[in-house]
């Protein structure tokens, strides 16, 4: 993202007086000092611009290290496909980029985690996928194992659910 380009354009002045504008702001001078004693560098910008433009110069450097971050993040887990490499690189704010790296984010111990542990991912993705004969309970009854910490078809499926909300709750497209 051209961050002085996207400037210009949502504060409505020249890039050139952007530029000055970084330049004075990055070189230490305070939001006053320019606004007073270095208007014919800015242009005449007002206070109320060169505040503006500072908030949105941080939140815009903010959100393309956190960008860089989230994808080296996901690359070192082997994870980043081109489509999801676009979307990161397309987001416009650190809500959207925090939505899709939620779900390659390391993780704490968790109910799902838990129950992954016991081996019972498959019984959820039978679930998610409506692919077993019978009901529900016969289902599990194969994914029941106390040595891995299932010991009942209740124990199973409740671990199933864990599983899937968990899976739900770090979709981005449901959380937007």
């Amino acid at each position: 993202m051209d961050i002085l380009n996207k400037l210009r354009e949502e504060l409505q002045v020249e890039r050139w007086q952007v530029e000055a504008a970084v330049k004075l702001i990055d070189e230490g001078n305070t939001i006053p000092f320019i606004s007073r004693y270095r208007k014919e560098a800015t242009g005449s910008l007002n206070d109320e611009v060169l505040r503006n433009l500072y908030e949105r110069l941080n939140y815009l450097r903010n959100l393309e290290e956190k960008k860089t971050s989230v994808m080296a993040s996901i690359e070192e887990q082997g994870k980043l496909t081109d489509d999801l490499k676009n979307k990161i690189l397309a987001a416009e704010t650190l809500v959207v980029v925090e939505d899709l790296y939620r779900p390659y984010r390391p993780k704490r111990k968790t109910r799902a985690s838990v129950a992954k542990e016991k081996g019972l991912d498959g019984l959820a993705d039978l679930i998610r996928e409506q692919k077993f004969s019978g009901s529900l309970e016969e289902a599990a009854a194969a994914y029941v194992n106390p040595e891995k910490g299932a010991a009942d078809t209740k124990e199973a499926l409740q671990g199933a659910q864990d599983i899937l909300a968990e899976g739900i709750s770090d979709e981005a497209d449901y959380r937007m």
